[in-house]
């Protein structure tokens, strides 16, 4: 099972951007890189009368797999991918709420404690989102959403901030509240 995932408060302009440079190197070693090796495979193998599509497919699908492993073993440890880490570890744990939303939604019902604070992190997680990526309509649209839910949990007693994720959660939830057939 994954590590528990936390909030951390981020600049929005500053997030914005390093996840733009982050992308921009990204995207240029996969440019660089693909036009490298389509050019060498048609180059080695190709023929001088043309007809060297799969030379470059495979200069292309070669510099995919290059890129990646680039990504992999060198770039996410970087610094200047801490805001892009960030970002996809958040919308990673988001996702893992969206996935079992029903039988979220039967657990904030039922005053489920687990279900009420994984809702309130899916709330505070996607009020941090749309604020890092300046989606402003969305936020308004969940803001009212969200505040209710704090209200229900301020009810039962609570903590509104719920900054911290815990991926058992989601296996608990699953269990508690099975999907009917």
């Amino acid at each position: 099972m994954s590590a528990p995932f936390t909030l951390e408060p981020r600049n929005p302009e500053q997030f914005r951007q390093e996840t733009r440079k982050s992308n921009l190197i990204v995207m240029g070693t996969f440019a660089v890189t693909t036009m490298i090796l389509a050019t060498l495979s048609v180059k080695i193998f190709g023929s001088p009368e043309g007809g060297n599509f799969r030379w470059n497919l495979a200069g292309v699908i070669a510099g995919v797999v290059v890129t990646s492993a680039i990504f992999r073993l060198f770039y996410m440890r970087q610094p200047w991918m801490e805001s892009a880490r960030y970002n996809w570890q958040l919308k990673r744990s988001l996702m893992s709420l969206t996935n079992i939303m029903h039988q979220l939604k039967d657990g904030v019902e039922a005053q489920d404690p687990v279900a009420t604070k994984a809702m309130r992190f899916y709330h505070q997680g996607l009020e941090q989102m749309y604020r890092l990526e300046n989606h402003e309509s969305a936020l308004a649209d969940l803001l009212p959403e969200s505040r209710a839910h704090a209200t229900r949990l301020e009810a039962l007693g609570i903590d509104t901030d719920q900054s911290t994720f815990d991926p058992e959660w989601v296996e608990q939830l699953k269990a508690a509240y099975k999907k009917k057939p």
